[in-house]
């Protein structure tokens, strides 16, 4: 192919060079568009980076462009409405539709295959009445017996998203739509940013392990600038992270390239260097250290609900916590469960596929666990992981959340397309980037009225649900409403397939068996197990106690 190339470079120079002398304005033309082909086809076979493009010059450069294309074409002219991922057209037109206000019913009815194994359904009842639009707004009181300040929130609210993931237009916007429908926005781990706070909606302050905004010199935990931080009016609660669903257990990396004056003044850090948020958080090492943590936050923040968000990895980790909050007495008001399906800006592919529990297992483990060490009634549970719809919500809160976090559908009704490149800052939305040219095309007053919109639909659509299911309030769904077919002669309702724990079963022995091995392992003085069943067994040493 290169000696063809070649050839064919000669040829077309000779060629060029017979018309020049017949018709000159034509050859120079010819000159001007061939030379620089002719020269991006010699770099080709000179280079020694890309086998395909030295192989094949010129021509092989067309594989790149129809990668670049690849995703667009899939997306707007290969896809059913039911099959696109991470989140499938069905869902992204329908978050569009009610973002404006626009039509959003369903012709010619449904297009998902009702017969096929895992479609779920929620049941509706004889008894269905007419849902009032006083109704329309169900509140969650999150707060407690030691907060004095609870905080009643929405139903679904917006997922944490730090400012610098997200533009400051988008964080204006996002923070405006929840001032205006009257819902929490968490501001995700890089701290309350000025852009948070200006429009005054409800704040769901973050903390992760980088300490952003209450951080020393050193990185550790600062509570003279927390102090500072919280004392804003804004921020109702308090998060501490964990671990989130889309890389749990690995630490973030702010590039000193991104660290702008800007970021790092509302993160605390010296601007123009590399900071690392490490994947373990350094203000504890054990269960009940963290609940020490819990109490003195919420001591410094004069009554304020504090929480935490975890992906669940080990399962006797939050058991360990549990019986940390029977040792101590001290309970979180709050415990947000993230799924392995949870979106990011980035995160290595191995972690996104593969690490931590997903959703529905997660929320599960943690009500059940709840339940059984009789701490359910004191914490309220938030879900977070592809909530994008009123059945989703419905679904979540069978299992036994109580509220909802929401993510990409808040960043859909901001304007988001989905092009994918969310970790290039090349946002084409202005959504995921901190390019100012990119920046000014999302309009502020405009996208925060379709995020309040979205908010205000997909509730009153949770609420349709409710009504048609007979049922007055949201805090009377089971897992009797949920059903799922498992297989073509099997259909099981959630109650079956998650089945409920006895208040106060695991605060004795005889435990259930899906349980009894994790109980046995966990301990309130260590995250990781002191000893190991499974090692024991098989004659291996047990594990030290290591930092979360």
């Amino acid at each position: 192919m290169r000696i063809v190339f070649v050839l064919m470079s000669i040829l077309s120079m000779l060629i060029i060079t017979v018309i020049s002398s017949f018709w000159p304005e034509k050859g120079w033309a010819l000159l001007l568009i061939v030379t620089p082909l002719v020269a991006i086809g010699c770099y080709d076979i000179l280079q020694t980076k890309h086998s395909l493009r030295r192989n094949f010059p010129l021509v092989g450069r067309a594989r790149w462009f129809m990668e670049f294309v690849r995703p667009f074409v899939r997306q707007y002219f290969i896809e059913s409405d039911i099959d696109g991922a991470p989140v499938n057209r069905m869902y992204r037109s329908v978050i569009y539709q009610r973002a404006k206000c626009n039509l959003d019913t369903n012709p010619y009815g449904t297009k998902i295959d009702t017969y096929r194994p895992g479609y779920e359904w929620f049941a509706h009842s004889m008894a269905a009445f007419h849902l009032k639009d006083e109704d329309s707004d169900p509140r969650v009181l999150i707060g407690g017996p030691a907060c004095k300040k609870p905080y009643s929130a929405s139903v679904l609210n917006i997922s944490a998203m730090s400012f610098g993931a997200l533009s400051n237009n988008a964080i204006r916007a996002l923070n405006k739509g929840a001032k205006i429908g009257g819902f929490a926005h968490n501001t995700g781990e890089g701290s309350a940013s000025s852009f948070h706070l200006e429009n005054n909606g409800d704040l769901i302050w973050q903390i992760g392990t980088g300490y952003f905004g209450c951080r020393t010199e050193t990185g550790l935990f600062s509570e003279i600038d927390y102090k500072k931080t919280v004392a804003h009016e804004n921020i109702k609660m308090i998060e501490i992270k964990l671990s989130q669903g889309a890389k749990p257990g690995h630490g973030g990396i702010l590039p000193a390239a991104k660290n702008s004056p800007t970021i790092a003044k509302i993160r605390g850090v010296k601007p123009h260097t590399t900071v690392v948020s490490p994947p373990a958080h350094s203000a504890f090492s054990t269960p009940i250290e963290m609940m020490m943590f819990i109490q003195k936050l919420r001591d410094l923040s004069k009554g304020k609900p504090v929480g935490f968000k975890l992906c669940v990895g080990k399962p006797s980790e939050f058991i360990a916590l549990c019986k940390a909050m029977l040792e101590t007495g001290i309970k979180p008001d709050f415990i947000t469960v993230d799924g392995a399906e949870g979106g990011t800006g980035a995160a290595p592919l191995e972690f996104s596929n593969s690490v931590g529990m997903p959703l529905l297992d997660g929320l599960r483990f943690v009500c059940d666990v709840l339940t059984g060490f009789d701490l359910k009634k004191d914490i309220k549970v938030i879900a977070a992981g592809k909530v994008f719809s009123g059945f989703h919500i419905a679904r979540l809160l069978s299992i036994g959340a109580d509220l909802c976090y929401s993510a990409r559908g808040m960043m859909m009704a901001l304007g988001c397309v989905q092009s994918l490149i969310c970790n290039t800052n090349e946002c084409p939305t202005g959504v995921a980037t901190q390019k100012a040219n990119l920046i000014k095309g999302l309009v502020v007053a405009d996208k925060s009225q379709r995020v309040a919109n979205f908010h205000r639909e997909t509730v009153k659509a949770f609420m349709q649900i409710i009504a048609a299911a007979g049922l007055a309030e949201a805090t009377q769904i089971n897992r009797t409403h949920v059903s799922r077919r498992v297989d073509q002669s099997c259909i099981k309702r959630y109650d079956e397939l998650f089945i409920y724990l006895t208040p106060g079963c695991l605060l004795h022995e005889t435990y259930p068996e899906y349980l009894e091995r994790d109980i046995k392992e966990a301990s309130a003085e260590s995250f990781s197990s002191t000893h190991c069943i499974a090692c024991h067994d098989k004659g291996l040493s047990t594990i030290n106690s290591q930092n979360i």
